[in-house]
């Protein structure tokens, strides 16, 4: 039997920018970092001669872990993917005090894809990118 979802897989350019994106500006608590040198993750994911950083970032119950690859050095995808297209499109944060969370964003001139919409009543959604382009949502909803 599954047990539930574990976590989500990003891959960033750089551990340090997305450490404090995700870890600084959005408040998660990092759990773990590695620096994989072994033959392990050569062997996960069928690459030989991988090497990377990895980062497990937890906020409530979700998880995001992140990888860094110095080899093989992997390519930007993100900016290439639209919310349309097949595949994982973008990563959920539920948030309390939303407009705040926008102006802030905002005033660190990060980049939006559209505006903030009340999708229904009282509930808010945001669509806007991380370090590397990766599609984030913010949402709130009605306490």
């Amino acid at each position: 039997m599954i047990k539930s979802l574990g976590h989500v897989g990003l891959g960033v350019s750089s551990m340090e920018k997305s450490l404090e994106f995700y870890r600084d500006f959005l408040g998660m608590k990092v759990l773990m970092e590695l620096n994989i040198t072994d033959d392990r993750i050569a062997r996960v994911i069928g690459v030989k001669g991988a090497v990377c950083k990895i980062a497990h970032l937890q906020l409530g119950d979700a998880m995001l872990e992140i990888f860094e690859y110095a080899n093989p050095k992997g390519q930007n995808k993100a900016g290439n993917m639209n919310q349309y297209d097949h595949g994982l499109t973008h990563i959920g944060f539920e948030v309390n005090d939303f407009h705040t969370h926008i102006a802030q964003l905002k005033q660190r001139g990060v980049k939006f894809l559209g505006e903030p919409v009340e999708f229904r009543p009282d509930v808010w959604v945001a669509y806007f990118c991380g370090p590397d382009g990766e599609v984030i949502e913010f949402r709130q909803r009605p306490e």
